[in-house]
């Protein structure tokens, strides 16, 4: 109930919104200070002052054009950890001693009928793991010796087993996981998150995504992007270094009070242009200039991991001095601590077919290096912090491998989506749980199985939001993130 009633101005505006015909609460607040000679660097200032004048608890001013939390939420933000490509959950999470057994051997026809594959050919043998596994934790989760952290949270995370998929090529795959639709063009789980119950942050975005590794990842900005919502709501990709986006920084001979008079100046110039052909995107813009202007401050301190103790470095394994997929689990924590709402960082590259670059004998343990110390690191440093209660991470690729060996230079699996894990932690989700199961080889589930629209379902469930209403009108019809899919698996939920 008080969360209905806090977003009670702004659901008068949901519906004029959706069509486009409103200006929404922030630009309402722009108006009437602008009425009282207040200009927009000047309410930037007072937002970093602390928006005395605006009230401590009025909602926030990016907040959300959508309906607002439907019921008590569990958690406030998400960090996804996106191991892209496809981590192999038979060499890292599930010991298949069957599969070991008959390694070499065909599959027999009856697991692989109606099963679909990227690459194989038919002539493939199974493969078993050379990986070595021990049960950890009260829960006696399997783990391979390539995860040694990863035993110091066996209790801490639930446990998802037998995921299933849709999608297995590697960039439909990716905007699946991350759309509920494998074609580009629909909102990310973030925009979606963020348009349904804003930012907590004034001054950082809504919505983050942060990368590591050899490339990015394929899908590219698909992957974050606010498709048909307005673009206000799409990830903002931070780079590492002391200027995370490119051109924040004030140009040479541009003082702070200048600039800020820049801005109010574009901002009155859009403003007179919204009134004439009222495209919601000019307000997007003007709230990019205000968010701009904001973040030159922030920004960069947010970026300096030189702020943080060494023992905290150490405990992620992280560098300021170079860029790494640690540096960025600690700049996750760092902004859910600064009101960030969605974080997702990307790391690849996890495809190990078999080739010179991508194979399970040496470059499947090098990934595992780089991402198993802070993976844990974060789990235990947001719990230490008393943060985990209200915040979810999210492990887990777009698919996982197959029990079939590929027959290329050295060793490797093709992707499999019917039967891989993930792990949830926080925000209200068993903790020390494993949940599902798959048969001796690998291949299905034989016990609770799950699929990408459930988890979607689930996540936005701990967030308050019911992901059947969370919709939005477009070309006709009402979409949401799970489509005409999905369910919450309460069995996973505290």
């Amino acid at each position: 109930m008080q969360d209905e009633q806090r977003f009670g101005p702004i659901e008068s505006l949901a519906d004029d919104a959706s069509n486009h015909n409103a200006l929404g609460w922030a630009q309402q607040r722009r108006n009437l200070l602008k009425s009282a000679g207040v200009g927009v660097g000047s309410m930037a200032l007072a937002t970093l002052l602390g928006r005395d004048s605006l009230g401590a608890d009025e909602a926030n001013p990016r907040e959300a054009a959508g309906t607002g939390r439907h019921f008590p939420a569990k958690a406030k933000s998400v960090i996804f950890l996106f191991m892209a490509g496809g981590p192999s959950q038979l060499d890292l999470f599930t010991e298949k001693t069957e599969l070991a057994r008959l390694h070499g051997e065909p599959p027999p026809d009856s697991f692989l009928e109606g099963k679909r594959f990227a690459f194989l050919k038919g002539t493939e043998t199974l493969l078993g793991s050379p990986q070595k596994f021990q049960r950890h934790g009260g829960c006696g989760q399997e783990i391979s010796h390539l995860l040694p952290h990863h035993r110091r949270i066996v209790d801490d995370v639930c446990w998802l087993h037998g995921m299933t998929t849709d999608v297995f090529n590697h960039g439909p795959a990716k905007i699946f996981v991350n759309t509920g639709s494998p074609q580009p063009g629909r909102p990310s789980m973030g925009s979606w998150v963020n348009y349904g119950l804003g930012s907590e942050s004034s001054d950082l975005p809504g919505f983050v995504v942060l990368q590591s590794g050899p490339r990015g990842p394929r899908g590219g900005a698909s992957l974050w992007s606010s498709g048909f919502l307005p673009t206000t709501y799409q990830g903002v990709p931070f780079r590492s270094g002391k200027e995370p986006i490119l051109n924040l920084s004030s140009p040479a001979g541009m003082d702070r009070h200048r600039e800020g008079e820049f801005v109010d100046a574009v901002a009155d110039l859009n403003e007179l242009r919204f009134q004439t052909v009222g495209d919601p995107e000019i307000q997007t813009r003007i709230a990019a200039y205000e968010m701009a202007y904001r973040m030159q401050a922030s920004a960069p301190q947010l970026m300096d991991l030189s702020r943080e103790s060494q023992e905290t470095l150490d405990a992620y394994g992280a560098d300021p001095s170079k860029p790494s997929f640690a540096n960025n689990c600690l700049l996750a924590r760092r902004m859910v601590e600064s009101g960030v709402r969605f974080i997702q960082l990307y790391h690849t590259n996890w495809d190990h077919h078999g080739g010179p670059t991508e194979n399970l004998e040496k470059h499947l343990p090098e990934i595992c290096r780089e991402v198993d110390q802070p993976s844990a690191a974060l789990v235990l440093d947001l719990k230490q912090r008393g943060l985990l209660d209200d915040t979810i991470v999210v492990w887990g690729g777009e698919f996982g491998r197959t029990p079939m060996g590929e027959v290329r230079q050295t060793t490797g699996r093709d992707h499999h989506i019917d039967a891989y894990t993930m792990w949830v932690a926080g925000g209200g989700f068993r903790s020390g749980f494993i949940h599902g199961k798959t048969d001796e080889l690998g291949l299905a589930p034989i016990e609770d199985p799950k699929h990408v629209h459930d988890l979607q379902a689930t996540l936005l469930h701990q967030l308050g939001l019911d992901h059947e209403r969370l919709t939005y009108r477009f070309q006709g019809r009402d979409f949401r993130l799970t489509d005409v899919h999905g369910h919450v698996l309460h069995d996973l939920l505290t």
